[in-house]
C-alpha cells in the first residue's frame, strides 16, 4: 500500500466521507482511516436509527388527528416491526455497504485507530496491531465526532446507564425508561419510547429545549404529558442505584424507578488519543477553528463536524466538510480560495443560519437567532408570533391544529434573522425560512413570495401580514408600518 497521500482524514463518519469524497473530487488522493463503523454515529447509533424509531408514532399521531383516517386506526405501534424497520436503516449495524462506497469513491480505507505522531503524519494500530504510518503531502482533517457526556453524578457509572447508542440500538423495550437530560436527545427518545410503550420519566435540570423559543419546549412538555410521559422539570438528580428491579434516581423532586435510565445530557469532544499535543494542542478539548475550518496556528491541519463545536448537527457537519474538502483541493492544486464570508470554502451559515428540527410531537423546526440571541448579538429587532392553527391548510392537515410560528426581524435591515415553527410537520417549512436568512431576502420581496393555498406554508403571509408591510420613506430605505421595535440597546 502507498502510504503517501494528499490528504488524511481521521474518522470515516458522515462527515469524514464527505471531506474524503469533496478532495478527492478535487483531484487528490485521500486517505480515510476509522477504528469503528465506516458510516459513523449518524448512520448507526443517531440521526437513521433515531428516526426510525420516531416516525412511526409521529404518523399515527397524524392519522388520528384527521377524521376518516382516524377511525381506521386500531391500536398501538407494532414495536417489533418499528424495531425491524430500525434495523434496516442501521443496516444491521454492518458497514459493507458504506465501505463499497468509500472503494467506487476512489478513498483509500485504512481500519484502525488513527493518532498523529508527526507533521502530516499519521500512524494508525489495526485491531490486530499492525502498525501502519501515513504521511499527508498537503494536509490531515479530523472528523473523530464526540461521545455522550455521563455527568459526574454519585452512583451514575456503576448503574449502567445508557446513552445515545444503546437507546437507538435496543433490541427490547423496557417497561420503564428514565431519561436524565432536556434537550433534543431527551424529548426524541421519550417521545419513541412512550409510542413503544415504556413508562417514560424526564428528569431535567431546567426546562425542555433550552437554547430554543421558550414556547417550544413548553409546547413539548405539554404534549410529552398527554403521551404519559412524566416530567420533572427543574429538577436535579443526586445519585443512581443499580437493583435487581432496575435503577433508582434519588432527584430534588422525589425517588424515580425505572428499568433502564438513559443520560442526555450533552457530549463531549472525542479528541483523546488521537496526538493533538504533537501540535501543540489539547486532548479532550473541542477543537478550534476558523470559517475555513482551519485549526489556527496549524497551517496543515482542519476540524469539521462535532469535534470543532461550531453546530452539532449531521447536516452542518457535512456542510462543513464540503467546505473544507474543496478548499485543500483548491490550496493544493493552486486554485482560488474563496474563503471569505458566504464564499465556497468558508462555514459561514454555522454562525448566521443553522436549521435544526426536533422530531417530537409536536416537531419543533428553527434556524437562525432566538429572539434573545439576536438581542444579545446587538441587533434591532421585532418578534412576529402567529398561531399555526389560524391558518387554513392547518386545518385541513390536522383537525384541531395546534403549533407557533415566530419570526424575528432585523429592523434596520428588515431581513429575517431567525424563525422557529411548532407543530405537525413544521419540518418541511424550515427550508424557506433557511433560504430566506441565508439569502437575506427583503420583506418587500418576501410578499412576492406566494404561498399555495390551503397549505401550512400560508404562515408565511400571515407572518408579513402582522408585522406589516414596509414602507418607503423618503430617503428610500424602508420601514414598517406597525408597532415598536424591540432593541438591543433597552
Amino acid at each position: 500500500m502507498d502510504n503517501d497521500y494528499d490528504l488524511i482524514v481521521l474518522g470515516a463518519g458522515a462527515v469524514g466521507e464527505n471531506v474524503a469524497d469533496r478532495a478527492v473530487q478535487g483531484g487528490l488522493s485521500v486517505a480515510l482511516v476509522e477504528h469503528e463503523l465506516v458510516g459513523g454515529e449518524c448512520s448507526y447509533w443517531a440521526c437513521m436509527p433515531s428516526k426510525a424509531l420516531l416516525r412511526p408514532a409521529q404518523v399515527l399521531h397524524a392519522a388520528r388527528q384527521v377524521p376518516g383516517a382516524a377511525q381506521a386506526v386500531t391500536g398501538p405501534v407494532d414495536v417489533d416491526a418499528v424495531l425491524a424497520h430500525r434495523d434496516y436503516y442501521a443496516s444491521n449495524w454492518s458497514d459493507a455497504g458504506q465501505a463499497r462506497w468509500v472503494a467506487n469513491a476512489g478513498i483509500a480505507l485504512v481500519r484502525g485507530h488513527g493518532r498523529i505522531t508527526d507533521v502530516k503524519e499519521v500512524t494508525v494500530t489495526a485491531g490486530d496491531g499492525t502498525v501502519t504510518v501515513l504521511t499527508a503531502r498537503h494536509a490531515v482533517a479530523l472528523a473523530t465526532g464526540s461521545d455522550p457526556f455521563v455527568p459526574d453524578i454519585d452512583g451514575l457509572a456503576a448503574a449502567r446507564p445508557w446513552t445515545a447508542r444503546e437507546a437507538t440500538s435496543v433490541k427490547n423495550v423496557p417497561a420503564s425508561l428514565a431519561i436524565i437530560g432536556g434537550g433534543v436527545v431527551a424529548t426524541e427518545m421519550a417521545t419513541a419510547y412512550a409510542s413503544l410503550g415504556a413508562q417514560v420519566h424526564i428528569i431535567a435540570r431546567h426546562g425542555l429545549l433550552d437554547g430554543m423559543e421558550p414556547f417550544a419546549g413548553g409546547q413539548v412538555a405539554a404534549s410529552l404529558r398527554e403521551m404519559g410521559v412524566t416530567v420533572h422539570l427543574q429538577t436535579d438528580t443526586k445519585r443512581a442505584t443499580r437493583t435487581r428491579q432496575g435503577v433508582e434516581l434519588e432527584t430534588t423532586a422525589g425517588r424515580v424507578v425505572a428499568d433502564e435510565v438513559l443520560v442526555a445530557t450533552g457530549r463531549t469532544p472525542r479528541t483523546r488519543g488521537i496526538g493533538l499535543e504533537t501540535v501543540g494542542l489539547t486532548e479532550g478539548d473541542w477543537l478550534l477553528t476558523d470559517d475555513s475550518l482551519q485549526v489556527p496556528g496549524v497551517d496543515w491541519l482542519y476540524a469539521v463536524g462535532d469535534v470543532n463545536h461550531r453546530a452539532l448537527l449531521t447536516h452542518q457537519g457535512k456542510y462543513q466538510a464540503r467546505a473544507a474538502g474543496d478548499r485543500i483541493a483548491a490550496r493544493a492544486t493552486g486554485a482560488t480560495v474563496h474563503d471569505d464570508p458566504w464564499g465556497t470554502h468558508s462555514a459561514t451559515a454555522d454562525t448566521h443560519a443553522v436549521p435544526q428540527v426536533t422530531f417530537t410531537i409536536p416537531e419543533v423546526a428553527s434556524v437562525g437567532l432566538t429572539a434573545q440571541a439576536a438581542e444579545a448579538a446587538g441587533y434591532t429587532i421585532r418578534v412576529v408570533d402567529y398561531k399555526l392553527g389560524r391558518v387554513a391548510g392547518a386545518g385541513v392537515h390536522a383537525n384541531g391544529y395546534k403549533g407557533t410560528a415566530r419570526m424575528i426581524v432585523d429592523e434596520e435591515r428588515h431581513v429575517i434573522l431567525g424563525v422557529t415553527f411548532v407543530g405537525q410537520d413544521v419540518a418541511d417549512l424550515l427550508h424557506a425560512a433557511t433560504i430566506a436568512i441565508v439569502g437575506q431576502v427583503p420583506l418587500e420581496r418576501l410578499w412576492h413570495a406566494v404561498p399555495a393555498y390551503p397549505t401550512i406554508s400560508e404562515i408565511w403571509l400571515r407572518l408579513l401580514e402582522t408585522y406589516g408591510r414596509p414602507q418607503p420613506d423618503p430617503d428610500g430605505a424602508s420601514t414598517s408600518a406597525q408597532g415598536p421595535a424591540v432593541s438591543a440597546a433597552r
